[in-house]
């Protein structure tokens, strides 16, 4: 049995961007997490697969970002944000023909076109990667589930700023809302071979 049929599957890369290259993380360093990720980013191109992109950005003021009630003196200042903090790395350039998606929360569906480039293009399966591990990557998941997608996560190809933090989200949340998969077997999945565990 396949994991998932690459003509309806997307690839979803969530905040492969200047920031998160930045700041270590855990388990897996962003080197490693980029590493993982551009394996299946080609694993996907080369199956003819749907590839987002997506990144967070903000107004430079930040007018535009998510603003939860709090009372003033525990409002966090606002981050310092370095140049190109927003900007897809190099390495993950999308081609002509991938949707870019603009973030303004840990969720890519809430406010954002996403939902409708996925419906276009015909998916009912999401592959999801990125950073970070129980923030973008497990917002975004919950948001798919909802929504009715098939979701599978990349285990490799994400991370978080506490190894603890990946750790709970990976074991206790992600396996409610979808399957955690090793790199391998989503590359092997996007080549068209069967799901081994699947078949246990």
């Amino acid at each position: 049995m396949n994991l998932f049929d690459p003509a309806t599957t997307a690839l979803v890369c969530i905040d492969l961007q200047g920031a998160n290259l930045s700041h270590g993380a855990e388990p897996h360093s962003p080197e490693e997490v980029l590493g993982q990720s551009l394996r299946l980013l080609d694993a996907a191109r080369a199956a003819g697969s749907l590839v987002v992109h997506v990144r967070t950005s903000f107004l430079p003021d930040e007018s535009d970002s998510l603003q939860p009630l709090r009372i003033e003196r525990m409002r966090p200042a606002r981050p310092h944000r370095e140049p190109g903090w927003d900007e897809l790395l190099p390495e993950v350039a999308p081609t002509p023909t991938e949707p870019v998606i603009a973030k303004r929360s840990w969720n890519a569906f809430h406010g954002s076109d996403l939902d409708v480039q996925l419906r276009r293009h015909g998916i009912t399966t999401i592959v999801l990667l990125g950073m970070s591990t129980n923030f973008g990557v497990e917002g975004t998941g919950r948001a798919a589930y909802e929504h009715y997608y098939n979701v599978v996560f990349a285990k490799e190809a994400m991370s978080s700023v506490t190894a603890e933090g990946h750790a709970f989200s990976v074991t206790n949340i992600l396996p409610l809302i979808g399957v955690v998969r090793s790199v391998d077997e989503i590359a092997r999945a996007f080549a068209g071979a069967p799901d081994d565990e699947a078949a246990a």
